[in-house]
């Protein structure tokens, strides 16, 4: 096998794992591979393993991409920071955007979303380590975000998506992916028609499948090491 199926093996070994140890049906996790910064040759050797749903973080990288590998059944997932001025290309290429945190982006997607397409897959993003240079509404908040996503039916509100700061104290993660699965049972309470909880890495996947992740995304575990961007 080629070190991508190897480790696409060896990452779907371990997700099953986790799965069992939390007493979960396998069907529950999904794997999103972080394909930011792997060229298309890889990617085309993922798809022949029977991956499908690949993660970009830098917007004029993944168009190029997508472009590209158009022959291929692929579902692309942004899960980058949105800046206003790119939410059109996102809109109009992208079948998920994760890590909506202002009305404005919200609102700025959806007018941009192709009236052809299905309405555009998104998820709150979750700042559930209050750290002030990352993305995400704070734990509560999320109750006004969603009413407002609701509101605009050229998207579709999955779910949440979270990143919490990384740390070896595995009590403060699990108490950090419990306050995500929280807020997603609040909104589920709400009344919004939610699946989606895309928490989980290559460091912490078994800590987030336990706390109730449906989407982790994996990518060095897969990939292997990235280069450093230049930019």
């Amino acid at each position: 096998m080629s070190a991508i199926a190897d480790g696409l093996q060896a990452v779907t070994e371990r997700i099953s794992r986790a799965i069992l140890a939390a007493g979960r049906a396998p069907h529950e996790v999904t794997l999103l591979a972080v394909s930011k910064t792997v060229d298309i040759a890889r990617i085309r050797e993922a798809h022949r393993c029977g991956q499908r749903a690949f993660g970009e973080n830098y917007v004029q990288e993944a168009l190029a991409k997508i472009d590209a590998l158009r022959d291929l059944d692929l579902a692309w997932h942004f899960i980058g920071p949105i800046q206003s001025n790119k939410t059109r290309p996102l809109a109009e290429h992208f079948d998920w955007v994760h890590g909506i945190d202002r009305a404005k982006i919200a609102e700025r997607l959806a007018a941009a979303r192709p009236a052809g397409r299905p309405p555009l897959n998104v998820c709150i993003q979750l700042n559930v380590s209050g750290e002030a240079s990352k993305s995400g509404v704070a734990p509560g908040d999320e109750t006004e975000l969603a009413r407002v996503i609701a509101g605009l039916p050229q998207l579709r509100l999955r779910g949440l998506m979270a990143i919490p700061e990384p740390t070896d104290d595995a009590a403060l993660l699990r108490a950090r992916y419990g306050q995500v699965h929280a807020a997603y049972e609040r909104l589920r309470a709400q009344g919004h028609a939610l699946d989606t909880l895309s928490m989980g890495m290559s460091d912490d996947l078994d800590i987030a499948i336990a706390a109730g992740a449906t989407m982790v995304r994996v990518g060095t575990a897969i990939f292997g090491a990235r280069p450093k961007r230049k930019d």
